[in-house]
């Protein structure tokens, strides 16, 4: 999914996580999917899967109920008798562990089964409670089931999950510590039958999962983005006017003036600045920056309230509801909300990438940096820096192409009973893929931008954040401005970008 996913990551745990089906947030998701966090099920919450757990069976051997006593999709309306309901529910796992593709990477699976713990124990599964202990085992033990790529729509990760049933009934292979097929450290064999199956696969965890590190790692690079920004404004002697407080109070978007805000404190503007010498105005890479990196802030807010909404939800189909004994069938596994937050968030994403793009090609320019075009060295007709623009809008169209809205896609499955598909599964992943293309983006901008401070001899106040990134990016970067590979430099300043995200939020 992103340039920092370890495939096998060892459990590292240096603290709790306690899952309660309530307050799980992403950041949670995160620690457990990395294994530096141990997950412990709520008291409270268990005992709510244990009275689902009895609800359930009870409702299904006095009536007919989804997937337990009937078949699913189209065959619905098929009863199934009573001598076989217990062999019902693993050959529906059997049958629907059909994902397809690649293998997934081991922190998307954790990010999964931390987020299928959790919603099971807001206790409207109504599935047995060794389940979640099962799950949590595994997650402190660092084994997950085999995953593949491809099998959901938006409307349930039910093959992913099928495959993780199967796992848990003893049926499918464990990976641990990157040994395929190995069962050190795996759980149990849980004993599913027809009133475990379909209410452990009604979930989306896989998308939420992946949504909710896509999300962890982007949300910190739109956060270095502005760094990186401030130290190109820095660059190009540019204006602080843009970001004074009275624009953005006669404005006030949130997202933007926290922005403008937060440039004011990186570069130490004043709220109300001098307007400089010289020229008027900046170009947009400077002068829009609040305008442009302030929705993207909002757009992340607003993934990340819906993503704990779900992550903390009971949306299994049936909800088992123990206060009236009633199983209720409803639609609220379909993900429209998170398919259209994933596609709004993408969307600002690619316009503050974009933004970073011009930024550098203002860098390049000896009219506002007084240097050589591109920024290169005393030889005649040197190149310096001019690769990095191809390089960059590369990379920009790889991310412009993961944008498209998956929400506009359509699926009618089933005999025609599922007419209509969310497409979260599909959003979820290309969110994860900007990320290595994100991050490339703005590492090209950040090569450039030492280059010109380094060129100019011009140091930020040392006390300032922005005088801290620059040491930093000193430290790291090569200092020699001869034409060569700047490979090596775009990938260290990539990798740099978390290390800013820690000085935009104060804590470097």
């Amino acid at each position: 999914m992103s340039s920092r996913i370890v495939d096998t990551p060892e459990a590292v745990h240096t603290g709790l996580v306690v899952l309660d089906g309530i307050g799980l947030g992403v950041a949670d998701v995160v620690r457990l999917a990395d294994g530096t966090a141990r997950p412990v099920p709520g008291t409270d919450a268990m005992k709510r899967v244990t009275e689902s757990w009895d609800a359930a069976r009870q409702i299904a051997a006095t009536g007919r109920v989804y997937g337990r006593s009937t078949g699913v999709g189209a065959n619905r309306n098929e009863s199934v008798p009573t001598e076989a309901a217990a062999e019902h529910g693993l050959r529906l796992l059997r049958s629907h562990a059909g994902a397809i593709g690649d293998e997934l990477p081991s922190r998307q699976v954790r990010a999964m089964l931390a987020v299928r713990a959790n919603q099971l124990l807001a206790g409207g599964a109504g599935l047995r409670p060794t389940v979640v202990t099962a799950l949590c085992e595994a997650l402190e033990n660092g084994v997950h089931p085999i995953v593949n790529e491809f099998g959901s729509v938006g409307t349930g990760d039910i093959a992913a999950l099928a495959q993780v049933g199967l796992a848990l009934a003893g049926e499918h292979p464990w990976r641990a510590l990157g040994v395929s097929g190995s069962t050190g450290g795996a759980p149990e064999a849980q004993p599913l039958d027809n009133n475990d199956a379909l209410a452990f696969i009604s979930s989306n965890a896989l998308t939420l999962g992946q949504s909710a590190l896509a999300l962890h790692e982007l949300r910190g690079l739109v956060e270095a983005t502005q760094v990186v920004a401030a130290l190109s404004l820095l660059a190009v002697d540019g204006s602080h006017e843009a970001y004074a407080a009275p624009v953005h109070a006669a404005r006030p978007h949130r997202g933007s003036a926290r922005v403008a805000a937060r440039m004011r404190e990186l570069i130490g503007a004043a709220d109300r600045p001098t307007p400089p010498l010289g020229r008027i105005q900046d170009p947009y890479g400077f002068r829009c920056l609040p305008q442009i990196h302030g929705p993207a802030h909002d757009a992340a807010d607003a993934l990340e309230e819906v993503l704990v909404m779900e992550i903390n939800a009971a949306a299994e189909n049936p909800l088992i509801s123990p206060e009236d004994m009633a199983a209720y069938h409803h639609g609220g596994f379909y993900q429209a909300q998170l398919a259209l937050a994933l596609d709004h968030f993408r969307l600002s994403l690619t316009q503050v990438a974009r933004l970073s793009t011009s930024r550098l090609s203002t860098l390049n320019e000896p009219a506002y940096t007084r240097l050589r075009p591109f920024l290169a060295d005393h030889e005649p007709a040197s190149s310096g820096v001019m690769i990095l623009e191809y390089a960059a809008g590369a990379a920009l169209g790889d991310l412009r192409a993961f944008s498209a809205p998956a929400s506009l896609g359509h699926a009618v499955l089933s005999r025609g009973v599922e007419e209509q598909a969310s497409f979260a599964s599909l959003a979820a992943r290309q969110t994860g893929r900007a990320c290595r293309a994100y991050r490339l983006v703005v590492g090209c901008e950040l090569v450039a931008a030492v280059r010109a401070l380094r060129q100019r001899d011009l140091r930020p106040e040392p006390d300032l954040p922005v005088g801290r990134a620059f040491r930093l990016a000193e430290s790291v970067l090569r200092e020699d401005q001869a034409d060569r590979p700047l490979t090596d430099d775009v990938t260290a300043a990539a990798a740099l970008l978390d290390r800013f995200t820690e000085i935009w939020r104060g804590s470097e």
